[in-house]
């Protein structure tokens, strides 16, 4: 392979480009790696939905997937409260104690710890 034609794609040109050129590419890249939220069946959001009183009821910590509006979150959480009127549920995050709201069309799966 003959050195001359061997390109370095978009690395060649940075060097040239504006900052904000640079941010809007990184932006259409990381759009490019969005990955879609699955829709679930009624089963599946019944267990999530028994899953998470169960959790609330017996304060058992659990591991929430969810959908954090690019990829999935997988977390460990202690559920705090269930929000029927916003449809969210309040968590407390276990590793950094932070206190957090998601809402519930967003979450994928449940686990108990």
């Amino acid at each position: 392979m003959d050195s001359r034609n061997r390109d370095r794609g978009t690395i060649k040109w940075t060097s040239l480009m504006l900052p904000e050129h640079v941010e809007a590419l990184q932006l259409l890249w990381k759009e490019d790696e969005q990955v879609e939220k699955a829709i679930l069946d009624e089963q599946q959001l019944e267990e999530i939905d028994f899953a998470l009183q169960r959790a609330k009821s017996d304060s058992l910590p659990i591991v929430l997937k969810y959908h954090n509006g690019y990829n999935y979150s997988c977390n460990k959480f202690k559920v705090l409260g269930l929000d029927p009127g916003t449809r969210n549920i309040r968590c407390l995050d276990i590793e950094n104690q932070l206190n957090k709201s998601i809402p519930f069309a967003e979450i994928f799966s449940v686990e108990f710890i």
